[in-house]
């Protein structure tokens, strides 16, 4: 007899019945699955928004303080399976699908993943958004709505090719339409002195308005509010030019209206495009404020009380220009004196710098933002000024004036927007304990002496409800029969596990979850690849943005040379692995998306060769995103963290492997240091060059063509590549690439190989010790419950926005 339902879950069976009949507009017949999983979403959002507004009626009541979360991205993943089981919802909605003869996992699959990011800093994001919630914390997060965000990614070739990601091509049943919440914003134009005040008149407008999507916290305690704003014209079309037969010209202001919300990222190689880039960062962080200001207003009354009430996180440089768009508003509109204003904003905002990268620390050319924004360049003058007169003050250096300057004087004049943060902000974190003492040291190193007390570190977290408990509950229900359920509430309640980490009979348990996933994974990426994967062999995954300083090329040469050895060396008793690789380049980013190419490359020769007998295994995978990460994190084996020192701000990655049992091996980068120090040497593999060390040979003159040539295994392995042995069919496809490791190897390839390829055959040791393997695992799950993203935003309320839950 199947077991009775329970009654809770026949009531929402009802009502998932009645949403399909009176909101999807089918009956139980005629309903396709995709119609089931609207009417499930809709149900389920029935209590979210009863816990929604129960939230925002609390934080009116108590006239609480509000964080404010400007990101660029919002990696949010899927929400249908986050909402349920952090509204505690799980086997009731199970059960009532079920009578319905529907299976929730099937129902889930059919949601998009949101595109409104690209890597860590999106996935970051979502990661605080939900912990905010989880802490009773009142919030709100703003970005855009992107309609086709971060590219799909698809291979042919084995070259990237890039697709517009169509999420929202059917709806998306999360959001709302806030109609009401719409903002004017401006471009352009000229400022204009009027008295004492300024008027600035731009001449051209574009109206913002926003759509809402709760985001559910743990245990339903507080739902608050992603707030995404979409663009339009002020006037859609022009019916003149329509009627005069410039059908496209008619459409020409809309058409620049949905450009600001159309694409993540717009390549910025051409000046076209570093204009939209900018005009999208003003856009989102304009209509920000401005929402920011009227709801403080309308419940407070007095812009003056701003800072009392309102904290401000700037997710890296992308929102910077809150600090000139804050003082515009306070000053012009609101008749404050700008060093009050001033005070005002440097108490408000905080400001979180994600990347040393040179390159990533944007800047604008003088002439673009003058243009653009001619009154916010009035306002950076003249936040200039003030703080070269407090390094005059101080006795500082013309070098280091130049340094902390919000101009860079060097070349063509540019806006430095990580000084503009700097310089508006009260905080300025960094994101590992390694990369804020580097920001101290070299990017902020003038700005650092001159506010000593500003730099502080927030190390990166990530929600362990998504990254344990959702995407491998098989492991979780283990850690549960183990040590109990504190740590659902308090992910380092996971250290009663270091305990047990030698019970032979709860290693066996945890390895066959792994080796289940690890099953699941295979099918998965056969029917995705064609690829067919061994599970009992060692999973070896990196899977992240494709970037040179991230080393996917380290990896791949070091591939390389592992089957070179195979092949030279039957007799060894080889560790069977699957290289597992994914991650999107840059449109523009040559290198990155060769290096892509050389992963599918070095794949298909691999994989067809039967003399390696099914011991190394290569795939790529396609279009990763934040449901395939759900996937592959809880199979993975060892996870590569292998970034060259000192060039990686934290990493989260890292964290959620290690949450899910995968042995590390990487750098001493980033949070990597941290994982190290809390799970202990034994249990991960570091190698390579220390940041210290990365520094020190580049100012003693870097010779990596001497490494190369005296290094046998590296010499053949890069050789071979660069010689067309992987491409036939263009044997100088990768000489460019190759050459570039002789020349000049900035980020270390060649100087970290043989401590990278030692480090992986003490890898296959381990390998070869199930019971120390397992140990190990289970360390690393008990002692990284400190990187919860609820750790971190406890220590972001405290210590920078002064809040508390309400």
């Amino acid at each position: 007899m199947p077991p009775t339902p329970d009654p809770k879950a026949e009531a929402l069976a009802a009502r998932i019945a009645d949403v399909l009949r009176h909101r999807v507009g089918k009956d139980e017949r005629s309903a396709k699955r995709h119609d089931w999983f609207t009417a499930a979403v809709l149900a389920l959002r029935d209590d979210v928004i009863d816990r929604w507004m129960e939230s925002t009626q609390r934080t009116h009541a108590a006239g609480a303080k509000r964080v404010y979360y400007l990101s660029l991205e919002f990696l949010i993943g899927r929400l249908l399976r986050d909402a349920i089981s952090n509204m505690g919802m799980l086997r009731e909605m199970e059960q009532a699908l079920r009578l319905h003869g529907i299976d929730l996992g099937d129902l889930a699959e059919l949601e998009p993943d949101a595109a409104l990011g690209n890597g860590g800093l999106g996935r970051l994001a979502a990661c605080f958004m939900e912990s905010l919630a989880s802490l009773d914390i009142p919030a709100y997060g703003y970005g855009i709505r992107y309609v086709n965000g971060m590219f799909r990614q698809r291979i042919d070739d084995g070259w990237q090719v890039e697709l517009p990601e169509t999420w929202l091509a059917h709806g998306n049943p999360w959001e709302f339409d806030r109609r009401e919440s719409c903002y004017r914003i401006g471009y352009g134009g000229e400022v204009i002195a009027n008295g004492d005040a300024v008027e600035w008149r731009p001449s051209e407008l574009v109206e913002a308005s926003a759509f809402d999507t709760p985001v559910v916290g743990w245990r339903g305690r507080r739902v608050n509010t992603l707030r995404l704003w979409t663009a339009h014209a002020l006037d859609p079309i022009r019916l003149d030019a329509f009627n005069a037969g410039d059908h496209f010209g008619a459409l020409a202001d809309q058409l620049r209206a949905d450009s600001l919300v159309r694409v993540l990222y717009p390549a910025d190689s051409s000046p076209a495009g570093q204009e939209l880039r900018l005009r999208q960062e003003y856009f989102f962080t304009a209509a920000s404020l401005q929402d920011i200001v009227r709801r403080h207003i309308q419940y407070h009354g007095d812009v003056r009380s701003l800072a009392q009430k309102v904290a401000i996180q700037l997710n890296d440089t992308h929102p910077a220009v809150a600090v000139a768009e804050l003082m515009r508003l306070l000053v012009d509109d609101h008749g404050l004196e700008f060093d009050e204003a001033f005070a005002l904003t440097q108490g408000t905002i905080a400001y979180t710098n994600h990347t040393l990268l040179p390159e990533a620390l944007e800047s604008w050319p003088l002439p673009l933002f003058e243009r653009l924004l001619p009154r916010h360049m009035q306002i950076i003058y003249a936040i200039n000024s003030r703080i070269l007169r407090d390094a005059r003050r101080q006795g500082m250096s013309d070098a280091d004036a130049a340094a902390i300057s919000l101009i860079d004087e060097h070349g063509e004049r540019r806006v430095r927007m990580a000084n503009l943060a700097f310089a508006g902000a009260h905080s300025v974190n960094g994101v590992a304990a390694l990369h804020t003492d580097l920001m101290k040291s070299t990017v902020f190193s003038a700005l650092h002496r001159l506010y000593p007390a500003r730099i502080n570190n927030k190390t990166n977290g990530v929600t362990p409800r998504r990254w344990l408990q959702q995407c491998n509950p098989a492991l979780t229900g283990i850690i549960r029969d183990a040590i109990g359920d504190a740590f659902l509430d308090d992910a380092e309640a996971l250290s009663a596990l270091n305990a047990l980490a030698g019970d032979a009979a709860l290693g066996e348990r945890v390895a066959e979850v792994k080796r289940a996933n690890k099953v699941a994974l295979a099918a998965h990426l056969k029917e995705l690849t064609g690829i067919r994967l061994n599970p009992d062999a060692l999973f070896d995954v990196q899977i992240k943005r494709i970037h040179e300083y991230k080393r996917q090329l380290l990896n791949l040469v070091e591939t390389v040379a592992l089957y070179d050895q195979i092949r030279s060396h039957p007799e060894r008793d080889w560790v069977p692995r699957v290289k597992i690789f994914g991650g999107k380049a840059a449109s523009s980013y040559h290198n990155a998306k060769l290096i892509i190419k050389l992963a599918g490359d070095i794949a298909r020769r691999i994989n067809s060769d039967p003399s390696v007998g099914g011991l190394l295994k290569v795939v790529f995978v396609p279009n990763y995103n934040v449901s395939l990460a759900e996937r592959i994190i809880p199979a993975a084996d060892l996870s590569e963290q292998i970034s060259t020192a000192g060039m990686e701000a934290s990493g989260t990655g890292n964290m959620k492997f290690a949450l899910n049992g995968a042995l590390t091996i990487g750098t001493l980068d980033g949070a990597n240091v941290e994982i190290k120090d809390r799970v202990g040497d034994e249990h991960i593999v570091i190698f390579g060059l220390t940041a210290d060390e990365v520094a020190q040979r580049r100012a003693e003159g870097y010779n990596p063509r001497a490494i190369i040539e005296g290094s046998r295994e590296l010499q053949q392995a890069v050789e071979a590549i660069a010689s067309g042995v992987f491409s036939p069919d263009d044997p100088g496809r990768y000489r460019g690439l190759m050459d570039g490791l002789y020349a000049h190897d900035w980020f270390m390839v060649a100087a970290d190989f043989d401590s990278y390829a030692a480090a992986q055959r003490a890898v296959d040791a381990r390998w070869h010790d199930p019971a120390g393997w397992r140990r190990s695992a289970i360390h690393n799950i008990a002692n990284v419950g400190w990187f919860s993203s609820d750790r971190t935003i406890g220590e972001y309320a405290r210590d920078i926005w002064q809040v508390t839950p309400t």
